[in-house]
């Protein structure tokens, strides 16, 4: 099948006695032998490259490509497919716009294409070289969010030990996620994740209840969150519990019931954060709203967890504004590779900035994806990378050092 793949890399800086000119006649042999059209723009410190070929050569081109250490910071931009070729088969061709001017470049691209210019003018792959071209150029100095500038540091125990069980006959355990804001070397708040009794995942702790009491022991569950903070100790920290939609809806006088309970266990309402997630349907927007309302009239925050994941986040987010909206992980997840992914979490930043809404960004792995993250503007951040979740207590948070060059 005939691809095309687009992606924007970084000359680097090791490479400054790089001969292009070279590079791109080897080039040209290779991809004339395996059948791909090459067009490689450089504007001085970035490359835009296409390449159309078969998929399967694409692909194992490309992978050569992320692990070339002349490239630095490679980002896929746009892969698709197409019943004919863009570009002739040239092999490899070089614009540099060190030497030639926008103008120039763009009418020379356009020669070499197949498509009639009125196509052109309309189709993505165009549009990206343009946009490539017309940009302004931008230096080559290095960020502070480099990830071979930076390791991580273990913090054991910045709650005590973990405790036994806290209450008789409970029938759930909650395990301890912190989300930090790394360069302040501060936890933003702790998450409580629901468990089952073995440690089991809330999927396998939901799946034994009766269907009819779902909503009704997912509310009655936070009591044991709520005993854990106390008995950890959590101070002034914020706890974050999950929540269904639907509970606050279903369950009569959830609000009061989760009131009683944070007083009960020596917290205030202000520390209490409500997540939401929106995979799940809310079927009754009037009374959900009213719950937030009395929510929002305690004191207690909400948030929108595993945004992105779902089909009613754009929707949520127009009737709700939360105090915190959280990224899904699958946005997240490999982000410094990914334009596309990109482009969203930008929109995202910007959405929330001018909404006033904190942004925490989940399910971080990756050195890569915290730096690309945490660059773009996003300061709070969750996952494996700085704390692992902990059985009813707070694990080793680990925090990120940054190392001149």
């Amino acid at each position: 099948m005939l691809t095309t793949l687009i992606y924007k890399s970084q000359l680097n800086p090791s490479c400054k006695s790089i001969s292009l000119l070279t590079l791109v006649e080897k080039a040209r042999k290779n991809n004339t032998a395996l059948d791909v059209t090459g067009i490689l723009l450089f504007n001085g410190h970035d490359f835009l490259q296409i390449l159309e070929g078969s998929e399967e050569v694409i692909e194992t081109l490309f992978a050569k490509i992320g692990q070339d250490k002349r490239h630095d910071s490679v980002v896929e931009l746009m892969r698709d497919y197409g019943p004919r070729r863009r570009f002739e088969n040239v092999g490899m061709l070089l614009f540099d716009l060190r030497i030639d001017t926008p103008k120039s470049v763009l009418s020379s691209v356009l020669r070499y294409s197949k498509l009639d210019n009125y196509l052109a003018a309309e189709d993505r792959v165009f549009k990206f070289i343009q946009t490539f071209i017309t940009q302004p150029r931008r230096t080559s100095g290095g960020s502070q969010f480099r990830p071979e500038r930076w390791t991580l540091a273990a913090e054991h125990n910045p709650f005590g030990d973990a405790i036994a069980g806290l209450i008789d006959n409970q029938v759930c355990q909650f395990a301890l996620q912190p989300i930090v804001q790394p360069t302040e070397g501060k936890i933003s708040s702790l998450e409580a994740l629901i468990r089952s009794n073995d440690g089991g995942s809330p999927e396998r702790f939901f799946s034994t209840l009766d269907q009819d009491k779902v909503y009704e022991v997912d509310l009655l569950t936070k009591a044991y969150a709520f005993a854990l903070a106390e008995k950890i100790g959590i101070g002034d920290h914020k706890i974050a519990i999950n929540l269904l939609p639907m509970s606050l809806v279903n369950v009569p006088g959830a609000v009061d019931f989760l009131m009683d309970q944070i007083l009960a266990h020596r917290l205030q309402p202000e520390q209490v954060v409500i997540e939401v997630t929106e995979n799940e349907m809310i079927s009754g927007f009037n009374q959900f709203n009213s719950a937030i309302k009395q929510l929002r009239a305690a004191g207690i925050g909400l948030a929108i967890d595993d945004f992105g994941s779902g089909y009613a986040g754009l929707s949520l987010l127009t009737r709700f504004q939360p105090d915190k909206l959280k990224i899904d992980r699958e946005i997240v997840s490999n982000i410094h590779l990914s334009g596309p992914k990109q482009a969203i979490v930008k929109s995202i930043i910007s959405c929330c900035t001018d909404m006033e809404i904190a942004l925490v960004a989940e399910g971080i792995e990756k050195i890569e994806e915290w730096c690309w993250l945490e660059s773009a503007g996003i300061r709070r951040f969750q996952g494996f990378l700085f704390a692992r979740p902990k059985l009813n207590g707070v694990g080793e948070i680990h925090w990120p050092h940054f190392h001149h060059a």
